[in-house]
């Protein structure tokens, strides 16, 4: 469908170069253009949110492959100075891992269907990144093994898991699969300096993220994160038979939850504050789900915003942490 431009109230106005994608009607058939004082409709280019303007407001639905749909407010976002919390992604963002997560993937994919040579499409890479487990794995089995379970493919991806991260744990395992971003320690510390609180973020499982958070800090030579950050979360605990499991797998980015609890409740920044509080992000569901909490959104080159059609959720997309502390500064 061609267009203009596309009007959402408090995210902006859009061209055809923004990635956005406009609709008729919201997937769930709840909201259409022209009817209930809906003027547009438009959803990212991953399909993952839909955004639905009334003219003077907007809601966002956040999307899932495995639970209903949820609709949320579209808040207004500007920054104030000086700042005082800086919210950051894990994979991706502070640590280079994608490419590993996604290895784990395709490897469980590669065990449902008994072809160990098997390998993703460029076209998969926007879904098997920045969102759930079961997201990621849900979308493998609707495209290369329909009729599989979720359960099968959840035990096959833990049984990779847990074997990589041992190796690792151990000195051994993939090379390189654990990597400090380019410049994160230095802005780390300046950020520290700076009296500015840090929260770390991460859709990711405790069992998979803690390592690669001991890893990074090992590499930079920074001590005990637990020590570093003022607050880190994670996805929790897997819900499996004989084991108790935390909320995680239904609440992921880009729903807005990490981001708002990190801040609100580990970080102790109340939501009237919220515009002295950035996150930085590298995906695209993880833009939308800083963008969805309230708070100034930057996207960092190197992920996938761009393939997944999300910049124009980012307030600003830089390429360095050098151009990322000229924003936090002002």
């Amino acid at each position: 469908m061609a267009y203009d431009k596309i009007v959402i109230p408090d995210l902006g106005t859009f061209g055809p170069d923004s990635g956005f994608i406009p609709l008729t009607s919201t997937q769930d058939g709840k909201f259409r253009v022209g009817e209930n004082g809906v003027e547009t409709i438009a959803q990212t280019g991953d399909k993952k949110v839909e955004f639905v303007s009334f003219g003077s407001h907007s809601l966002a639905c956040v999307k899932s492959a495995i639970a209903f749909p949820v609709y949320y407010p579209v808040l207004p976002v500007r920054t104030e100075y000086p700042l005082s919390a800086v919210l950051m992604d894990l994979d991706g963002t502070t640590v280079r891992s994608e490419e590993f997560w996604i290895w784990i993937i395709q490897m469980s994919v590669a065990s449902m269907l008994g072809d160990p040579k098997f390998e993703f499409e460029d076209a998969d890479l926007p879904y098997v990144s920045g969102h759930s487990v079961s997201e990621h794995l849900q979308y493998c089995i609707d495209k290369y093994c329909p009729g599989a379970s979720i359960d099968r493919a959840r035990a096959y991806y833990f049984e990779h898991t847990h074997r990589e991260m041992q190796e690792i744990m151990e000195g051994r395992g993939r090379d390189g699969a654990f990597t400090p971003s380019p410049g994160v320690k230095d802005f780390l510390l300046e950020l520290k300096s700076m009296g500015i609180r840090i929260g770390l973020v991460t859709s990711g499982l405790y069992e998979k993220a803690w390592p690669e958070i001991l890893s990074a800090f090992r590499t930079l030579g920074m001590g005990d994160p637990k020590d570093f950050y003022d607050a880190i979360i994670s996805a929790g605990f897997p819900l499996r038979k004989g084991s108790v499991g935390t909320l995680g797998e239904l609440s992921p980015k880009p729903h807005p939850w990490l981001y708002s609890e990190t801040s609100v409740v580990g970080l102790s920044q109340a939501f009237a504050d919220r515009n002295r509080v950035v996150g930085i992000e590298d995906s695209g569901a993880g833009v939308c789900s800083v963008r969805l909490a309230g708070y100034t959104t930057i996207g960092i080159a190197g992920g996938n915003i761009i393939s997944s059609g999300t910049k124009a959720v980012c307030n600003h997309f830089c390429d360095s942490f050098e151009d990322i502390m000229k924003i936090i500064k002002g």
